[in-house]
């Protein structure tokens, strides 16, 4: 070999860097526009919020640092015990030396696997406990949003947040963290020991840092973006599927199957060409470090041998075989934790961008939040005020129209009129699912929004058009996780709503299954345990929006029944199309496009020939068509 060979090796490193930055210079540039990501955020600030975590468990991770340290002694003495061996062998080969430092070297060995297996059950623990801390907190704060924000966040984002994107978090605390400590010490350890050993070997060494911390800088950079890639389309796939799946039967009776696969394999190739950018940024720098570390060792094998031969010196130091030996160990174990920072800095770079997507959803300030002072209110006698209410969805589409009325405690008030009128809207005011932006809304003479929400929500019972059963049984899904109430006390419930004469046909009674979203009960049975849930929270005001729009005449009948029943719990509130079910209200409320044009009882509304009148009769037109077709 030459003289020249390592500045020849050096120069091939150079150029082996200018063409990996040419390389993932274009990979910026093709990918660049197509990037868009809802927020960024400083790496600072994400490390910041995620200590937040951690805090509380900061004496186990003071252990795992001490244990650590054990480790790395193993990883800083194997080189020299090596070294050393390979002298004695070379030189006098007293066996009973040879064997006590296999036995020191063993028993280093033994201490840093049981070091490990302590840092690895210690991380394992403690991520667990913060993974579940972090879930928690983004569940609690997504149930805290407003009806609004969560109409405006898909299903299968917020799946994405709760589940999936909390684990690569939880990686970063069992592995990543700690991993990055232990590889930066024994990096700068084994430089340490490199000094000590022969400087001018060392100094060789270093001459391939400053091109690993370019191609890491380079990585880090790059490897951010695709990772932000990777996340958004995976979580507009998981998106896809939570709805398409939930509408699948509307895909299949419209025969749009095809369609759906087309779109489905799309979002499926975005996503593959963002795993496939992740890699290709990967699969460049890993390499490149690898060549760096082939090129080190070539380098000390070209310097130790020429020495060895011609028995020259370095800096006044002759290079032996022992300490060949021990610099080829050492010049592994220095870059292999680079090699493995790599892998490192791409999970670091997945958890920062699982962690960007959850403090994005954590940042969204709820908009219906208790006011300063709000009351908890023990007992309400549901008497309700509008006065002079205005409410927009959009600024400026006003939904509402200075709407007034007066409900009287334990009255049965009903509204109607056409779809879009602001029916339901009224009801979810009440509640405070929204916030007006003009006018009051009293209950008790005291204004809901000095009330606090969990409190004047408790006083409502609802029941809704589409009734929404969780998965488990009759009976959880009637009680809702609520304890102290027995049996006797659900199926009480259960009569007094005529829930219990389908109930007790099944098999398991209230521990039949309910399937997901109740798919295996009629829209009817659905609805009378819906009113069963209802009664058995003992509301002060009830609120039925459509509850009888989707069953049959036989089970209208019992609901018919169950709602004279109800009208003696408290107030009640109705939206209906079918006029029958609201005949014998205490007041009708007729809107339109946002204003109440009529209200009063049946017959008064009938006696005014207004749009009530116009309302009933048409629909009692239609009825009569029909019974006589049949």
């Amino acid at each position: 070999m030459s003289e020249y060979t390592p500045l020849l090796i050096v120069g091939v490193v150079i150029a082996l860097f200018a063409i990996g930055f040419s390389l993932v210079f274009a990979l910026e540039k093709n990918k660049k526009e197509s990037m868009g990501f809802d927020r960024h955020m400083a790496d600072r600030e994400i490390v910041r919020r995620l200590l937040r975590y951690a805090k509380p468990y900061r004496k186990n991770f003071a252990i795992v640092f001490l244990v650590m340290l054990f480790s790395i002694v193993y990883d800083l003495v194997s080189p020299l015990l090596v070294g050393h061996i390979e002298e004695t062998v070379k030189g006098t080969f007293e066996l009973s030396y040879l064997f006590a430092i296999v036995v020191v070297y063993a028993g280093i060995l033994i201490i840093s696997l049981i070091c490990t297996y302590v840092q690895a059950m210690v991380l394992q623990k403690t991520g667990q406990k913060i993974l579940s801390a972090i879930r928690l907190d983004v569940f609690t704060h997504v149930e805290q949003l407003s009806h609004e924000q969560l109409n405006n966040l898909p299903v299968g984002k917020l799946v994405t947040r709760v589940s999936n994107d909390p684990n690569a978090i939880s990686y970063m605390f069992t592995n990543i963290l700690v991993t990055l400590a232990k590889n930066t010490l024994v990096i700068f350890g084994v430089l340490g020991a490199m000094l000590a050993l022969n400087v001018s070997l060392t100094l060789m060494v270093l001459c391939f840092v400053p091109f690993v911390v370019l191609f890491t800088v380079i990585f880090r950079k790059f490897s951010r973006k695709v990772h932000r890639r990777v996340n958004d389309a995976t979580t507009d796939i998981n998106t896809y599927l939570s709805e398409n799946l939930s509408g699948i039967k509307i895909t299949q009776i419209f025969n749009r199957e095809d369609r759906k696969m087309e779109d489905f394999l799309e979002k499926s190739r975005t996503l593959k060409r963002a795993k496939q950018a992740r890699m290709l940024v990967f699969s460049i720098f890993r390499p490149m470090v690898y060549m760096l570390y082939i090129s080190s060792v070539m380098c000390l094998l070209y310097l130790g041998g020429r020495s060895s031969i011609r028995g020259e010196s370095y800096l006044g130091q002759v290079l032996t075989s022992g300490v060949i030996v021990t610099f080829y160990m050492y010049i592994s174990k220095f870059f292999n934790p680079i090699q493995t920072l790599a892998e490192q800095f791409d999970m670091l770079q997945r958890s920062f961008a699982s962690a960007e997507k959850i403090f994005t959803i954590l940042d969204i300030v709820p908009e219906v939040v208790d006011t300063e002072g709000a009351i908890e209110l023990e007992n309400i006698r549901g008497e309700i005020e509008f006065k002079d209410v205005w409410f927009a969805y959009k600024p400026n589409e006003w939904v509402l129209k200075g709407v007034s009325f007066h409900i009287l405690p334990r009255q049965t008030v009903a509204f109607v009129g056409a779809t879009g009128s602001g029916k339901t809207t009224i009801l979810s005011l009440i509640c405070r699912n929204y916030d007006i932006q003009k006018g009051q809304i009293l209950i008790d003479g005291i204004d809901i929004k000095k009330i606090k929400i969990s409190s004047l929500r408790k006083h409502f019972g609802q029941m809704l058009q589409d009734v929404f059963l969780f998965s488990g049984d009759i009976r959880s899904n009637i009680l809702l996780r609520e304890e102290g109430i027995s049996d006797e006390e659900v199926m009480a419930a259960c009569r007094y709503v005529n829930a219990d004469k389908f109930i007790n046909r099944l098999d398991n009674g209230l521990d039949e299954i309910v399937r997901e979203r109740g798919n295996n009960f009629s829209a009817g049975q659905r609805q009378l345990l819906s009113f069963a849930r209802t009664i058995i929270h003992k509301p002060s005001v009830i609120i039925l929006d459509e509850a009888t729009a989707n069953i049959d005449t036989e089970t209208e009948l019992l609901i018919q029944d169950s709602l004279e029943k109800i009208k003696n719990i408290g107030t009640m509130l109705i939206v209906a199309h079918r006029l029958s079910t609201i005949q014998h209200a205490d007041n009708i409320i007729v809107l339109s496009d946002g204003q109440i044009r009529e209200q009063g009882d049946h017959q008064q509304l009938l006696h005014q020939k207004g749009m009530y009148y116009q309302l009933y009769t048409l629909q009692f037109s239609k009825q009569q068509l029909m019974a006589e077709a049949t």
